[in-house]
This record gives C-alpha cells, sequence and structure tokens, in this order.
C-alpha cells in the first residue's frame, strides 16, 4: 500500500492524494474487520480503487481547471474577434503604445493558448493544473490590459469597445471565480 500511496502523491496534488489515501485506509480497515489478513486487506483494497493511473485519469478528466481552459479556448477566437473589430475600427495602430508592448502581445497570447491547449491535452494532472492555472492568469492579465489601454487611450463610447470591454469583464469574472474554486485558500 505504501508504494501505492507514494505513486499518488507524486502524480496528484497533496490535498487530493491525501484524501485518496485516506480512503484507501479506511477500505483497507473494513477488509481487515472482515477477516482478512493485513495483506490480504491492503491488496483488496488497492484492488477496489484500482490502478493509480485510472485513479489520476479519473481526477483529470474531472480536474476543473481543465474545463476552465476548455471555455477559454472555445470563447477565445470570439473575445479576440471584438477586440480586433474594436481596435482596428479606430485605428489603434495609430495610439501612443511603446513597439515593444505591441509586440509582446502576441507572444502572450500565444504562450497562453499553449498553456490552455496543454491543460486540456495532457494527460499528467500536475502538468494540467499549472499549465491550466498560468494559461487562465495569462488570459486574465490580456483581458484586464487591453480593457485598461483602451479605457486610457482609446476613444470612449464606442460600441465596440464598449461590448468588447464588456466580453473580457465577463471572461475576468468567470476566471476570478473559477481560480477561487482551484486555488488553496489562506486560512483565516
Amino acid at each position: 500500500m505504501e508504494g501505492y500511496r507514494r505513486d499518488l502523491f507524486t502524480r496528484l496534488r497533496a490535498d487530493i492524494a491525501e484524501e485518496v489515501a485516506d480512503g484507501l485506509a479506511d477500505a483497507c480497515e473494513h477488509y481487515k474487520r472482515g477477516g482478512l489478513s493485513p495483506d490480504q486487506a491492503a491488496a483488496a483494497a488497492i484492488s477496489e480503487f484500482g490502478d493509480t493511473s485510472l485513479v489520476v485519469d479519473a481526477f483529470r478528466r474531472a480536474s476543473p481547471v481543465r474545463r476552465v481552459a476548455r471555455i477559454l479556448i472555445m470563447t477565445g477566437p470570439a473575445v479576440g474577434g471584438w477586440w480586433a473589430a474594436a481596435l482596428i475600427g479606430t485605428r489603434a495602430w495609430d495610439w501612443p503604445i511603446a513597439a515593444n508592448a505591441r509586440l509582446a502581445v502576441g507572444p502572450l497570447v500565444a504562450a497562453c493558448v499553449a498553456l490552455l491547449a496543454i491543460a486540456v491535452l495532457t494527460r499528467r494532472y500536475q502538468v494540467l493544473r499549472r499549465a491550466g492555472v498560468a494559461g487562465c492568469l495569462g488570459v486574465a492579465l490580456l483581458d484586464a490590459s487591453v480593457v485598461t489601454t483602451v479605457l486610457v487611450l482609446g476613444p470612449i463610447g464606442r460600441w465596440l469597445f464598449i461590448v468588447a470591454a464588456c466580453v473580457s469583464a465577463a471572461r475576468l469574472t468567470f476566471i476570478a471565480g473559477a481560480m477561487r474554486r482551484v486555488l488553496p485558500q489562506p486560512v483565516t
């Protein structure tokens, strides 16, 4: 059982691995009370839970980070389309923005998409979680940056900017709510 437990802790977040390991220990105790020897009880508990790969894969498939990453990937083109229409319509390339800031947007968008895609496609839970959280935070940074830039430099009252800003605000709210559920909260 110790090897099973060790494998869980290397492949899952510590709090999830601890929960599964506690359930495994409870199952083992149940089998001991039923008359099995400690070795037989451990083998029966492990058999009941299944191979660690199956357990980890179940957590990966059910991961809220993976669900959020999928939603952001699916909605990203629509949000980008609203911003593209708004920025092109007002000739945003004439705005006083440093060249290196303009050049950073493309690679940042590509990095966010890559991280979110990794979160959706990977078979490894820890990679899913790290890539997904990083991708979500990157998208939040992009949304906050573009909304702030438009508020400071853009023409006020253009309906495309209003729609694009509202869509980004909704996405920021969604990401904030998701991260609140996903990231560990400090104990007060």
